[in-house]
């Protein structure tokens, strides 16, 4: 055997100190250890629609806008209104005169594009904020005031979308939730005669009750069966849909007298209170709505079940590990955005329309999703959102009043947000924004092997 060295006095002392790790993978060492049960994967739900940090406290609201996805999200509306601003202006008869000499008076054709835009983008801030030409102080906030009446039951059922996309489950029968919130709401307004105040209640507590069913009975069928909740809640959509068009044609939902489906009006003990008089349709779901927001935003981040709920949607495996009853945890977000989108159904039957159509959902449940990708599935940003869509739909009309621009360039416009809400690197790319590249892992280890050789 050779003969072993002998070790110097204080060589432990001079020993090269173990070689740091890159942060990256630090960190997923980390990551395997706080889930017990691996790193964590990526969600079933887009990252487009995923927000926030799950063991942190939330960023502020300052930050969340100029910073990363909720800049993005700025990007996208404006980008989207510069190409709507376009497809305006290639329609306008004075931007089409003056292409004929572009070359030689291209300053003609560039002002007439951009008056034909900024005309119409006026007429539509005019007919959804501020109209200076209204008679009065009163009719001049008329147009803020439709806004937010058509903005309530976005927002509501935005929520619902986006409470279960942090669950990481997509919730597409808003829709359905709505008319069967619609139906139980619209019943108890015209088929029973209470005293105010506790008919009103028992109106909001059906609709609620009727949109947590219809989505609970989604979250069960997975729970239970794991079907896919996107084939399930279209297909309830269609349920629903349904039902409400055969209820409207029997005799117990049917205005007496009257051919076509729709029901009795309302009791007047059973909608809900104008909140600035009767010369806005503005009411107290809006309130409402404003509530569910905080709501929202307090189960989310500051309560236990809000923390399973993000745990789920980011990883059910390691939820399940950690102790987590996912099952549980998924019957009872469908169940929360059920009932979140059957605000909306009681804001439509008791707030604006005070009647049931079998047009009471209109397209409500699916601008939702677009309003909870645009908010990025955070509460706040999702009642943001819903106030923009709100103000095309109020706008729209006023828009083809004035200039004549047709009301489909406002969803054409929403559907090239969703498609830049879809694709950041686009919006990054169009304007600039590169993300920051993070450093080759060869080179931050080499650059941490020298660090240390020089402490050493």
């Amino acid at each position: 055997m050779p003969d072993e060295q002998p070790q110097e006095p204080g060589a432990e002392q001079h020993r090269k100190p173990r070689e740091p790790k890159p942060a990256a993978e630090e960190a997923a060492a980390v990551a395997a250890v706080d889930t017990a049960g691996g790193a964590i994967g990526p969600s079933a739900v887009p990252a487009t629609a995923q927000s926030g940090k799950l063991p942190g406290a939330p960023d502020s609201l300052a930050r969340s806008i100029f910073t990363g996805s909720g800049m993005v999200s700025v990007l996208s509306v404006l980008l989207a209104l510069l190409i709507g601003g376009l497809l305006i202006a290639s329609t306008d008869e004075r931007v089409g005169a003056t292409s004929s000499y572009l070359f030689a008076r291209p300053t003609d054709f560039l002002t007439a594009v951009w008056n034909a835009a900024t005309r119409s983008y006026i007429a539509l801030f005019q007919g959804s904020v501020f109209n200076p030409r209204g008679a009065g102080l009163a009719m001049q906030f008329a147009p803020l005031m439709e806004t937010l009446t058509i903005a309530t039951p976005l927002i509501t059922a935005g929520l619902g979308v986006a409470l279960a996309f942090r669950a990481g489950l997509f919730n597409i029968g808003a829709q359905g939730q709505i008319i069967m919130a619609g139906i139980l709401a619209a019943w108890v307004g015209f088929a029973l005669h209470l005293p105010i105040g506790l008919h009103l209640l028992l109106v909001l507590v059906a609709g609620i009750v009727g949109g947590a069913i219809w989505g609970g009975m989604v979250g069960l069928l997975k729970a239970r069966t794991g079907a896919h909740e996107v084939i399930l809640t279209i297909m309830f959509n269609y349920i629903a849909l349904y039902y409400l068009r055969y209820l409207l044609n029997t005799p117990a939902f049917q205005r007496p007298g009257e051919s076509n489906p729709i029901s009795p009006i309302l009791d007047p003990s059973a909608v809900y209170p104008q909140i600035f008089g009767t010369q806005y349709r503005l009411h107290l779901g809006f309130i409402l709505a404003i509530a569910a927001t905080v709501l929202v935003w307090w189960l989310l981040n500051r309560s236990t079940v809000g923390f399973e709920f993000r745990a789920v949607g980011a990883n059910p495996k390691a939820a399940q590990t950690a102790g987590i009853n996912v099952p549980r945890s998924t019957i009872l977000v469908m169940a929360i955005a059920g009932a979140l989108a059957g605000m909306s159904g009681v804001a439509q039957v008791a707030g604006t329309e005070k009647v049931l159509t079998d047009g009471v959902a209109a397209t409500y449940g699916f601008d939702a999703i677009t309003v909870a990708l645009l908010g990025r599935s955070t509460p706040w940003g999702t009642f943001a959102a819903g106030l923009l869509f709100g103000a095309f739909r109020a706008g729209a009309v006023q828009m083809q009043i004035q200039t004549g621009t047709p009301i489909d360039i406002v969803l054409v416009v929403q559907s090239l947000i969703v498609l830049f809400i879809a694709a950041p690197p686009l919006v990054r790319a169009v304007f600039g924004l590169n993300p920051r590249r993070r450093k080759p892992a060869k080179a931050a280890k080499s650059q941490q092997a020298a660090t240390t050789g020089g402490a050493a």
